[in-house]
């Protein structure tokens, strides 16, 4: 089992305001699963995500990552998960804008403590990888969006990590671009990689094998695609 969810719940306090994010939100996902999260805006998604990917802890329930417990984690503990065991795609590529593809690439596995030589070639075959070895020195400001996107993906995959997370990656992209990134997770799919993606649009949720489809904090379903 890659993440087993428990009863999660997830409360905010606004002033003096309360708001649930997550009220009792329970899930499995295993390995080689390539799973959607849907629901609009406010539904929890990306609440769930950032639990799921040690970015945040419950504040009630459980929640493991291949049997390891997120809310007992130390920050540190979360950090070094994070980085060990987690790729993450975000809308927005979030990428270095002074600095290369490459060296955006190789960032996780500078964090990880991996040697140069080895660092910079594994890099740069992930880049072959998404069809982005010829813009290895582009800097993100010389990319297009969907560029962007295949960067940020092999970024994701660089530390060969056992569960990608997705949210919203095609949502600043056109649909053209969109499609060919949703074909290349569908390829990293096939190549037995664990992926959870969150969105708000039905026709990115069906490219997964199952959907979780959220609304008001809790699981509304739970179908295979």
């Amino acid at each position: 089992m890659v993440v087993d969810a428990r009863d999660i719940r997830k409360t905010y306090s606004m002033g003096e305001a309360t708001v649930e994010a997550l009220r009792g939100v329970s899930l499995t996902i295993r390995k080689g699963e390539y799973t959607s999260i849907m629901g609009a805006s406010g539904s929890g998604k990306s609440t769930l995500l950032s639990i799921i990917g040690c970015l945040d802890r419950p504040s009630s329930g459980s929640c493991s990552l291949l049997d390891r417990q997120v809310e007992d984690m130390s920050d540190r503990d979360l950090a070094g998960t994070r980085n060990r065991f987690i790729g993450f795609v975000f809308q927005t590529f979030n990428l270095l804008p002074r600095t290369s593809s490459l060296h955006n690439v190789e960032l996780p596995l500078v964090y990880a403590g991996m040697p140069g030589p080895e660092r910079k070639d594994r890099a740069m075959a992930m880049l072959e990888r998404v069809g982005l070895a010829s813009r290895a020195d582009h800097r993100p400001n010389q990319l297009s969006g969907g560029e962007r996107q295949r960067v940020a993906i092999a970024r994701a995959l660089v530390t060969r990590p056992a569960l990608l997370l997705a949210d919203e990656p095609t949502g600043n992209l056109d649909s053209r671009t969109g499609e060919s990134i949703l074909e290349l997770f569908s390829r990293v799919h096939e190549e037995g990689n664990t992926i959870v993606l969150v969105t708000h649009d039905p026709q990115v949720a069906v490219r997964g094998s199952r959907t979780i489809r959220l609304k008001d904090g809790f699981v509304e379903g739970d179908t295979a695609s």
